[in-house]
């Protein structure tokens, strides 16, 4: 892993350090840059029908989707609507770890997309033929994740990270206890708490005024470690979108849309550590819990333009989305003592009192500007028997940016110079492409679609290939005035997480590796008036 830890307080610095464990990303770099990328990753929105055929926006009309994807297509609508689309999310995942491998999954339900538009009456002696309105509701990306590992660690636990940060604090035993008590008995950092609980202990056993204190130790350190790690996360982006569209002759067809997004995101992770033979420990525990969100605003631009009635183009551009951040990190370490293993002079078990311990929670504000976003397609019509469409978007992700205010000017600055360098460094601006089809026969629609997405990482990190494809399949029935769409969407992609990372030589750690695999199901039911 590589850390960006800038020039703040202890307690900052490591509330930082230790975010960046446990962002399971597919890259292990500073734990800000790849935030800004999670929240600006988008894969395939909207109601049933777009979502089959790919995703496709640029170059469709007559959908809702168009709404929060190219607000030109709204101008296509002859009747004003009303849909709803819920959705279904399941997630499967095999995790390999050091040498076994661990299955987990997760399903969970949501509203994918729900809108209204509503269309004016035909001007047939004007060139402005009829203008819509829409508002929609959808669900631009998904958190949801779940994945557990097992292993048998022959070489470290998660005890020797608190032991190299107890190693760089240099504190003394005297040093913690006036901590604690400047603090009122509450804890801020990670090896103040494992020394509470006596899991790590100073082995400069030279009595001074300062007290005892570095190297420290852990107990049973050359014994193995059965380590189990269960993450899970949950939340969404989802974003209500007000567009308006005109068509111009039957020829153009403009539109504009403005965005309001909301980030909601939380994970849970549990690092559970079993020594073997132990001989005064049988495990110490460590939990995680994150939660963050955020409110941002976008502007959309479209044009669509009807070369002929078998051949339309189109276009739109999306601005950055500004959304400030808020987020919250809580911690707390247990141990599983053995009674009797620690004792005095006399016998007395002086064992330690507290079985676990909760840190103070770490809370930070900061601000994301996401990458702009550009697509081009066409669609070509096989008369009324159906079509077929295709996407090229462009994402400026090497353009994301991140500021704080939150810290003190210097730090400020800190976070802004040292992070946007790091997405500079890591992320580069992609090209994703999209193709999907419909086939019409009576009332019945068969749709199928495919997408791309390039790998956005300069390098490749962890021997990861990180472009994806996602495919997709529907069926659709359209009466006169009701309409209902089912849609499928299946992909797979790799990952990586890291649960400590050591500067040891001696001390080995390892990666999971990740696969994952996502089907999310779309049911969207439409009301023509």
């Amino acid at each position: 892993m590589i850390f960006v830890v800038f020039d703040m307080n202890r307690s900052q610095a490591k509330a930082i350090l230790f975010f960046s464990f446990l962002i399971p990303s597919s890259t292990s770099f500073a734990q800000y840059a790849s935030d800004a990328f999670r929240y600006s990753e988008i894969n395939q929105t909207g109601t049933a029908r777009f979502q089959a055929v790919g995703g496709n926006h640029a170059a469709l009309g007559g959908d809702a989707s168009t709404i929060s994807g190219n607000p030109a297509g709204l101008g296509f609508f002859t009747r004003s609507e009303v849909s709803i689309s819920p959705g279904l999310s399941n997630f499967n995942t095999d995790t390999k770890y050091i040498d076994r491998v661990t299955a987990a999954g997760k399903s969970s339900g949501n509203v994918a997309n729900a809108s209204l538009v509503i269309t004016s009456q035909p001007g047939f002696q004007r060139k402005w033929k009829r203008t819509s309105l829409g508002i929609s509701f959808s669900r631009q990306q998904s958190f949801q994740n779940k994945f557990n590992y097992t292993g048998l660690n022959n070489s470290s636990n998660f005890l020797d990270r608190a032991i190299e940060d107890a190693n760089a604090a240099g504190y003394t035993d005297e040093d913690y206890a006036q901590e604690l008590d400047d603090n009122q008995g509450t804890y801020r950092y990670l090896d103040h708490a494992y020394y509470q609980l006596q899991t790590i202990y100073p082995t400069n056993f030279v009595s001074t005024t300062e007290g005892y204190g570095s190297p420290y130790a852990r107990d049973d350190a050359r014994n193995a470690t059965l380590q189990e790690g269960f993450f899970s996360s949950k939340g969404a982006q989802t974003q209500w979108t007000i567009a308006y569209a005109g068509n111009y002759n039957d020829k153009l067809f403009v539109g504009g849309s403005l965005g309001f997004s909301r980030i909601r995101y939380n994970y849970t992770h549990m690092l559970h550590d079993s020594i073997i033979n132990a001989s005064y420990f049988h495990s110490t525990t460590n939990y995680q819990d994150f939660s963050a969100s955020g409110n941002g605003v976008n502007a959309t631009f479209g044009l669509i333009y009807k070369f002929s009635p078998t051949i339309q183009v189109g276009a739109s551009l999306t601005s950055p989305t500004f959304t400030a951040m808020r987020e919250t990190f809580n911690q707390s370490v247990a141990a599983n003592y053995i009674r009797g293993s620690i004792t005095d002079d006399n016998g007395v078990d002086v064992g330690p009192r507290d079985r676990r311990i909760s840190l103070v929670p770490n809370d930070f504000e900061y601000s994301i500007v996401s990458p702009f976003r550009g697509s081009a397609g066409a669609t070509y019509f096989f008369n009324s028997s159906g079509f077929i469409t295709g996407t090229l978007e462009f994402v400026g992700y090497s353009g994301m940016r991140l500021r704080t205010n939150f810290l003190t000017d210097q730090e400020n600055d800190d976070f802004r110079t040292n992070n946007n360098a790091e997405v500079k460094d890591v992320y580069r601006n992609v090209v994703n492409a999209r193709l999907g089809g419909e086939y019409r026969f009576g009332i019945l629609r068969g749709r199928l679609g495919i997408a791309y997405f390039a790998d956005p990482y300069y390098e490749r990190i962890d021997g990861i290939k990180r472009d994806r494809m996602l495919y997709s399949a529907g069926l659709g029935a359209r009466f006169n005035r009701i309409f209902v769409e089912l849609a499928g969407t299946y992909s797979m992609y790799k990952a990586t997480y890291t649960p400590y990372t050591l500067e040891n030589p001696d001390k080995q750690f390892y990666t999971a590796n990740i696969s994952t695999k996502p089907l999310n199901l779309v049911l969207t039911l439409g009301y023509n008036f």
